[in-house]
């Protein structure tokens, strides 16, 4: 008997204690004939016992509250197969003791709660706190998965062409002449509360540490999808596209969406060169196709690929499930209360003043 784990029967009452969502990626393949994990898993989620939720203009209702944190990492470790074992699942999402090992994650998949006084004296029950990963693996067709990417085969981004790699390096070239806090715009966008970035995307990647949440809203022309994460919005329109000139590259790119039967497909182009893929600048040429379907009531499968060949050495794709949230996402107001920039630059002046006091 094979040792990779297969999840079947799980109703819904059962996916409803799941406090996070499980968002299905899958590759958005060019190749005839392939069915994508959306459509299969439909077939296999209680056909007939489930409807899906429809707008007044017909299609399927995504509106809601939904989160897609998870405690599969993004890439699979190198020497791991596609696919966890029942052992390695139960070990991640472990809910008490020592933190597991969780390669990918920011830390470990489920929190240390010893709760005693060690723990509390260290800081560790104070800073664990803050900390929402997410509770299970991602599990895709029955199959938890050791990775949200999978194509390529071994669940892992592409290597870099020598373009990109060009262009990090005359990147980090032209900070390198600066101090880290020399001035707000060297400060990352995140903490400046421009954007987050991956959270929105596209592709729409979980943050890993929290708020891994988001909010749709949807009407017959256009998707609106809020990130939790500095409340970066999102807006898809439905219907023709728009192009844009090449020169133009907004945040979250020129997005377009069409219904294909009951999938939202989005193709985005014009991504923002300030917007990273995975730490790369994208070409003009880049694109990214998504595909969401809600295969039901607690489930959108999202599944997205990158189409950059300027950039990646091949297109790649994923899957991640993403599950309702059965709870409000609550307003990030980030500028409101984000003293750390003042506060890093006013130190950074304050060091300059003592080195040029103690070299008099």
């Amino acid at each position: 008997m094979s040792d990779r784990i297969v999840v079947v029967g799980r109703g819904h009452g059962v996916m409803s204690r799941c406090s996070t969502l499980l968002f299905t990626l899958l590759c958005a393949t060019a190749t005839s004939g392939v069915v994508s994990a959306a459509a299969a898993q439909a077939r296999t989620s209680g056909a007939g016992q489930w409807e899906v939720p429809r707008t007044p203009d017909g299609h399927p209702d995504l509106q809601g509250n939904w989160t897609n944190s998870t405690l599969t990492p993004f890439e699979r470790a190198e020497d791991h197969g596609p696919l966890y074992t029942l052992q390695e699942v139960a070990e991640i999402e472990r809910p008490d003791g020592d933190c597991p090992a969780n390669p990918g994650t920011v830390a470990c998949g489920r929190t240390a709660r010893s709760g005693t006084d060690q723990a509390r004296l260290s800081g560790q029950e104070y800073n664990e706190v803050y900390w929402e990963r997410g509770s299970r693996v991602a599990v895709v067709n029955g199959e938890a998965r050791a990775s949200l990417v999978t194509h390529p085969a071994n669940g892992r981004v592409p290597e870099r062409t020598p373009e990109a790699q060009r262009l990090i390096q005359e990147r980090q070239d032209f900070r390198s002449q600066f101090e880290q806090y020399d001035h707000p715009e060297l400060r990352p966008f995140a903490e400046r509360c421009i954007l987050f970035g991956s959270p929105s995307g596209p592709p729409m990647i979980p943050v890993g540490a929290y708020n891994s949440n988001y909010i749709i809203v949807q009407t017959a022309d256009h998707v609106m999808i809020m990130s939790e994460m500095v409340h970066d919005a999102r807006i898809i329109r439905i219907g023709e596209p728009s192009p844009m000139p090449k020169s133009v590259r907004p945040y979250f790119g020129n997005s377009s969406g069409r219904w294909e039967g009951d999938a939202l497909v989005v193709e985005t182009t014009n991504l923002s060169p300030q917007q990273t893929i995975r730490g790369v600048i994208p070409s003009e040429d880049a694109r990214v196709i998504e595909r969401f379907t809600r295969i039901d009531e607690e489930t959108i499968i999202y599944e997205f690929t990158v189409d950059d060949p300027k950039m990646f050495t091949e297109a790649w794709s994923g899957e991640i499930p993403i599950r309702q949230l059965h709870a409000q996402v609550y307003e990030y107001a980030c500028h409101e209360g984000n003293y750390s920039l003042a506060g890093v630059l006013s130190g950074a002046r304050y060091e300059e003043r003592m080195e040029v006091q103690g070299s008099n």
